[in-house]
């Protein structure tokens, strides 16, 4: 069984920073695609961050030059720093990941999501 669990999000004021990390458990063959979504409230989930297994990234423009998404390959994780932060910023990220998993097929696999949250 395979886990993604998130740590890192908080209460932080507008201009400040912020590191999420996302780290996938259990029975892992490979790790494909690994990205980082949010949702707020009454809005519609939206793509980040996206990071592929050779390094090659792409973000959402609301977040280019604030946002870097990175990985540690070694420890099956992902982060998103986050500098900058604005009141718009505040949602559930949630980190995804397409994953080899034991049964020897691909499948994409999401955490719980953490809490970011920036006052104005």
């Amino acid at each position: 069984q395979v886990q993604l669990v998130e740590s890192g999000g908080g209460l932080v004021q507008a201009g400040g920073s912020l590191r999420l990390s996302c780290a996938a458990s259990g029975s892992i063959f490979s790790i494909r695609n690994m990205a980082w979504y949010r949702q707020a409230p009454g809005k519609q989930r939206e793509l980040v961050a996206r990071m592929d297994s050779g390094g090659g990234t792409n973000y959402a423009d609301s977040v280019k030059g604030r946002f870097t998404i990175s990985r540690d390959n070694a420890k099956n994780t992902v982060y998103l720093q986050m500098n900058s932060l604005k009141f718009e910023d505040t949602a559930v990220y949630s980190c995804n990941a397409d994953i080899l998993d034991s049964t020897r097929h691909w499948r994409n696999y999401w955490g719980q999501g953490t809490q970011v949250t920036v006052s104005s």
